[in-house]
């Protein structure tokens, strides 16, 4: 289900979230070099203070920032572009950051493949030669064949932010839907291309988010969602509302479109859409916020008109949707189930006794794939992924050996395959493509990784320790084998904990390039994800998220107390959802941490609801429009915890001026808060990246320069003297 959380994706392993990157250097004031900023006082531009308050059910709420939210302002333009002109001399100033670069550079050039998509004898899957700013869409005739170019979107712009978003062959593979966005914008247009020519037709989609395109079997047309056109100059920041699923047929303009499924009376519901695998099932995705549950409708494409039909409507669990036979229906579930389970549910009465094929087990069920006549079910063990085979009926048939300790994504495979493909990766293992057989029960590698690095050197653990409460938490951390721990270790502690994300063992480029230099790289398991089921996430949403900050400062703590670093030398950082847990941590407890790097958090917990998609995450979060869930937010909202007169550690907010996920007017007003409350010498900088979004689709060449950034401010400040 594409629900909008305000997550993105990955950790700093992963590490491709917000922002980076300076503008030119207008006119700013004189700053410290950071030479010279750890002896004396950094001197951060100053920000214009605005007479705002808020009642907020007989609070007053001071805003003074609030002006840095209109980011098409040309005074919040002469801002940004001071903010980054004083942030380029602290990081150009580093010694050690062109040099971060060029490695960086180097380490990135190497081959990369995607799990490959199957349709009617082609294969369609992207490859990046290296540093290309984009991966290329390639087809070809077999899962591990030489393809040919399909799409390059590196022809789509000069500077690689054009980025190919979703991709969905037609079930006979003649034809192609695809996305692209612009600067990082949620917004996507989706376009049709002929398979056998490469030949992009006419039909445009516009004001499209958070959808696939689901094709008819008979390749005529596809479903989508799309939403209203934002008013002019809104297109960032208005309020994302009022979709409407959608059948586009081949050869003809949107505005023809015929509207499927539309809600007026519920403008929070989004949709998206699937077709059986045997062309006679359309079934409707339906969200309203990003809590995990969600409902379920459908139309039979055999029925004249398709009309849509309840199916599961409550709004009470998280419903899968994985195939059918026939008018049976196949759910991945956590309805009385919160570690899930796959289930059996009669379309022709949906209150009868669901048939319980695979039940819960020990560990999470993260995804299932019907393929090769089996149910594929993807577990997580503490936090690394497990595979399992059973058959159709729910019976045991194996398990599928796994090369490490690591990470399974991009699961790929249709009923009538006889293959299922993925990736493998892990902190230490740069991803591979691999392919299992359900018949012969082998597992081959399709497209090994071309990384040219000796990772024998390297070594992960996976921790275990209590939290404030008592609570079991896991930890993974990597680092060089025979690492000495005298505390002077720089360590980055990266976590995320929300919106039932699992945080699973994943590469990353920057952190070789980290570790090389000495460092430990912490990986948290956080409450509030989704790495054990719906009762961990439940742990850390709403009311309960201080336990997600508990369980991070716990992950500190034993960091410290066990000589893998000192609190000087302890980084801390996150993006989107991680980014408020960066905030809240660093305002809770400044004492404890050398250095934060908040990226594109969400860090006005106030007034999050009011832009974009951000009201769809209130199941999360809750709101301040509710007075009980005021006072939740209240005491962690990190932008209203901010104190004047605080010695805060050296601190890096990263943002993009394209973000319509989470706003770059948050890392606006906490960055002027935390520089205008600032006692101590640390420098408090914002980088603000250029035509960027929340992160994905973000060039090869911003992600270097924005890793190279947030390493060189990460060695220098960490290796710093105590504070």
């Amino acid at each position: 289900m594409p629900v909008p959380t305000a997550c993105h994706l990955l950790p700093f392993l992963i590490a491709l979230l917000a922002a980076a990157c300076g503008s030119s250097p207008d006119a700013a004031p004189p700053a410290a070099t950071p030479a010279q900023s750890g002896a004396s006082r950094w001197q951060s531009p100053p920000t214009r203070k605005d007479d705002v308050v808020d009642d907020y059910h007989g609070t007053a709420i001071a805003d003074p920032y609030r002006w840095l939210e209109d980011q098409d302002n040309r005074d919040v333009a002469a801002w940004v572009r001071t903010q980054n002109a004083a942030t380029r001399t602290f990081l150009d100033a580093i010694p050690e950051q062109p040099l971060l670069r060029a490695r960086l550079t180097e380490l990135w050039n190497f081959p990369r493949h995607s799990v490959p998509t199957h349709r009617h004898g082609k294969w369609f899957y992207r490859y990046n030669d290296g540093l290309q700013n984009q991966a290329v869409l390639h087809v070809a005739e077999g899962a591990d064949a030489r393809g040919r170019v399909l799409l390059d979107p590196n022809r789509l712009s000069d500077d690689g932010t054009v980025a190919l978003g979703a991709v969905a062959p037609s079930h006979d593979g003649e034809l192609l839907a695809f996305s692209t966005s612009q600067s990082g914008s949620d917004w996507q247009e989706w376009r049709v291309l002929d398979v056998a020519t490469g030949r992009v037709r006419d039909d445009l989609l516009r004001w499209t988010k958070f959808t696939g395109a689901a094709w008819t079997n008979d390749g005529q047309g596809f479903f989508y969602s799309r939403y209203p056109a934002p008013a002019d100059g809104q297109v960032l920041g208005q309020q994302t509302r009022g979709a409407q699923l959608c059948y586009h047929r081949i050869g003809t303009a949107q505005q023809q479109d015929r509207v499927v499924y539309e809600r007026p009376d519920q403008p929070d519901w989004g949709f998206d859409a699937e077709v059986s695998e045997d062309g006679r099932f359309l079934i409707v995705n339906i969200w309203s916020g990003s809590a995990g549950r969600n409902r379920i409708a459908y139309a039979d494409l055999q029925q004249e008109g398709w009309p849509v039909q309840a199916l599961l409507m409550a709004h009470d669990a998280g419903y899968d949707f994985l195939g059918n036979d026939g008018d049976t229906f196949w759910f991945k579930t956590d309805k009385d189930a919160p570690r899930g389970r796959i289930v059996g549910i009669a379309r022709r009465d949906p209150t009868a006794a669901w048939t319980t094929l695979v039940p819960e087990q020990e560990h999470a069920l993260e995804e299932v794939l019907v393929v090769g006549e089996h149910l594929v079910a993807h577990y997580l063990e503490d936090a690394a992924s497990a595979l399992r085979v059973f058959a159709l009926d729910g019976t045991a048939a194996g398990a599928i050996e796994l090369p490490d300790l690591g990470a399974v994504s991009g699961l790929s495979g249709r009923r009538q395959d006889a293959d299922l493909h993925f990736t493998f990766q892990s902190f230490t293992h740069a991803p591979a493509v691999l392919a299992y057989g359900l018949t012969s029960r082998q597992t081959r590698v399709v497209r090994p990784s071309e990384l040219r690095y000796d990772i024998a050197g390297l070594q992960t653990q996976r921790v275990f320790l209590q939290s404030r409460d008592g609570t079991r938490l896991c930890m993974f951390l990597v680092h060089q084998r025979g690492l000495r721990l005298d505390g002077r270790n720089p360590t980055y502690l990266f976590g995320y904990g929300g919106f039932q994300s699992a945080m699973t063992p994943g590469f990353s480029l920057p952190n070789l390039a980290w570790l090389e230099r000495g460092g430990v790289f912490a990986m948290a398991v956080l409450r509030g994800g989704g790495e054990y089921g719906e009762a961990w996430h439940q742990a850390g949403m709403l009311g309960n998220k201080q336990n997600v900050f508990d369980d991070f400062i716990a992950c500190a703590e034993f960091l410290i107390r066990n000589g893998w670093c000192t609190a000087s030398r302890l980084g801390i950082g996150g993006g989107s959802n991680g980014g408020l847990l960066v905030g809240a941590v660093l305002t809770q407890r400044p004492d404890l941490i050398g250095a934060a790097v908040p990226e594109v958090g969400v860090l006005d917990m106030l007034r999050y609801h009011k832009f974009t998609i951000g009201w769809a995450w209130a199941p999360e979060y809750g709101s301040a429009d509710d007075p009980v869930a005021f006072a939740w937010l209240r005491r962690y909202s990190p932008l209203h915890n901010v104190h004047v007169g605080t010695k805060y550690p050296p601190t890096l907010v990263m943002t993009g001026d394209h973000d319509d996920r989470v706003v770059p007017g948050h890392s606006f007003k906490f960055a002027a808060a935390l520089q205008a409350a600032q006692a101590g010498p640390a420098p408090v900088l914002l980088r603000v990246e250029t035509s960027a979004g929340h992160g994905a689709g973000k060039p090869t060449s911003k992600l270097i320069d924005e890793a190279a950034d947030r390493l060189a401010f990460l060695l220098h400040t960490l290796r710093g003297e105590p504070r």
